[in-house]
């Protein structure tokens, strides 16, 4: 699974994004979302759409890499979407089973909630494919630090976030290996019930790995009298430059194309 898993993968590279300053792309990111946000109809996500094959040709970033970090998150699309197709109801109705109505309305939300959530993961996704954990770690230190003012424990808050987008592939793959090491033993043959029944078989094996790798990293944390950013040096400093000024200057306009079509219909 780890050839499958890759969000929070980094792809090398060096393009134009690559080269990005972490927290342009992280606040880029944010502000990417409010914008998806926005779109309240296809001819949104259709600017949305453009904007995003955009950013992943600036990057190089092959089809292949972009679906294979976007498959884990599918799951969420998929339950949100599902959700909105029984829940959401106007227009004729479409099918009815037993409680359960499906609508034109439903239908409509559930295409158009679909598309939006892919479309936001998909720029999301983009952040990590281009930026290393350590930069990004960094670069959520650095916002946060006016905030470590009030006690608000900046580091550590990075710290978290690196740690965990740097372990979510191997858990993964860890994942894979107990599930592959319980169906060669015969477990969850027999249907859709015996693989309901091969959760715990899963779930135990994976989380005993989380907290033993959990305990080996404070081990190893202790051991070299790690006490957090204090006094830290970096070879490379985060520096602003015109290259992240060009790419607020195109923000601006994809905000400005959305909000135009917005405006328009």
């Amino acid at each position: 699974m780890g050839g499958i898993f890759s969000f929070g993968s980094y792809y090398p590279g060096t393009s134009l994004l690559h080269r990005l300053d972490p927290r342009t792309k992280l606040l880029g990111g944010l502000a990417f979302i409010v914008l998806v946000l926005t779109a309240h109809d296809l001819a949104g996500l259709v600017v949305v759409l453009a904007f995003v094959s955009f950013a992943y040709a600036l990057a190089r970033i092959p089809v292949r890499e972009a679906l294979a970090s976007l498959a884990p998150l599918m799951v969420i699309v998929v339950l949100a979407s599902v959700l909105n197709l029984f829940v959401i109801q106007g227009g004729a109705v479409l099918l009815r089973i037993g409680p359960l109505v499906v609508s034109e309305g439903g239908v409509w939300s559930c295409v158009f909630v679909a598309a939006r959530l892919a479309l936001m993961m998909a720029g999301m996704s983009l952040v990590t494919l281009t930026t290393q954990t350590l930069d990004l770690t960094e670069a959520l230190e650095r916002l946060l630090a006016p905030l470590a003012r009030v006690g608000v424990p900046a580091h550590e808050i990075g710290m978290i976030m690196g740690i965990a987008l740097r372990f979510m592939p191997q858990f993964a793959s860890e994942l894979m290996s107990i599930y592959r090491a319980q169906v060669s033993r015969g477990a969850g043959a027999g249907g859709a019930l015996a693989r309901a029944r091969m959760l715990p078989a899963l779930m135990v094996p994976l989380f005993t790995s989380v907290f033993r790798h959990a305990e080996t990293l404070a081990c190893a944390m202790d051991a070299r009298c790690y006490h957090g950013g204090v006094g830290r040096t970096r070879l490379h400093p985060l520096r602003f430059t015109r290259l992240d000024a060009a790419a607020l200057v195109v923000l601006v306009l994809f905000a400005a194309c959305l909000i135009g079509v917005n405006t328009l219909r």
